[in-house]
């Protein structure tokens, strides 16, 4: 695809599903050019570099969660709404928490969701730095929730490069090793006789059971006497 009929969006769009299948080890302009039919050179006209380029396609993804208007829903739906959407695209690109930890990755699609995001928390009666501390503590579990995907998800492309033929059996050799090292603690071995038996997991919805304590603490706090 030549340079001038080419477009930025095309680019984000195409580095936004290498990045899914690869991963930030596997983003270059080359791989990039070749999805895109063109030249790494043309690329780089559009993105200037790959750090920005990174930083562009990670921007856009803060689009794909729902704002929802804190004038037509409660505080608590419209930060749920938020907290879920968000999880979900982390999810979805995992690369994104580990671009967190290497590049600058701030734009005007994540200055939106965090605007929004201090909208609904002064909306529920928090306002100034309490508005910012509201936020931050439902902010933060989400990314928390979100690295155990991240982290499996870049264990098996890490040993799919180093040449594992099968890097779900590897993975799963590990866990069982990672069982019989539980199984010499009380408490963990107790919950390996359990049907929720893969150490490290977590049972269904303890996701969905932190953010409502997490939310229930909130309306607490806005209704004690010290507020």
């Amino acid at each position: 695809m030549p340079r001038n009929t080419l477009t930025r969006e095309q680019i984000l769009t195409a580095a936004i599903a290498l990045l899914d299948a690869e991963g930030l080890e596997g983003l270059n302009m080359r791989a990039l050019g070749q999805r895109l039919g063109s030249a790494a050179t043309a690329v780089y006209w559009h993105v200037g570099s790959k750090d920005n380029l990174i930083a562009l396609a990670g921007d856009q993804l803060w689009h794909e969660i729902t704002l929802p208007d804190p004038d037509l829903v409660d505080w608590r739906t419209a930060a749920t709404t938020m907290a879920t959407d968000l999880h979900a695209m982390l999810t979805r690109h995992p690369w994104l928490l580990q671009a967190f930890g290497s590049f600058l990755m701030f734009g005007p699609g994540k200055a939106r969701h965090d605007d929004h995001l201090l909208a609904v928390y002064e909306a529920a009666g928090f306002a100034g730095p309490a508005a910012d501390q509201a936020a931050s503590a439902v902010f933060t579990f989400v990314l928390g929730n979100a690295l155990g995907p991240a982290a499996a998800a870049s264990l098996t492309r890490r040993l799919r490069r180093e040449g594992s033929s099968n890097a779900e059996q590897a993975i799963g050799e590990a866990q069982a090793e990672a069982r019989e090292t539980a199984a010499q603690f009380p408490r963990l071995r107790a919950r390996l006789d359990t049907h929720s038996a893969d150490y490290g997991a977590a049972p269904d919805n303890t996701f969905q059971f932190g953010l409502q304590t997490i939310l229930d603490g909130l309306e607490a706090l806005q209704r004690g006497p010290a507020r």
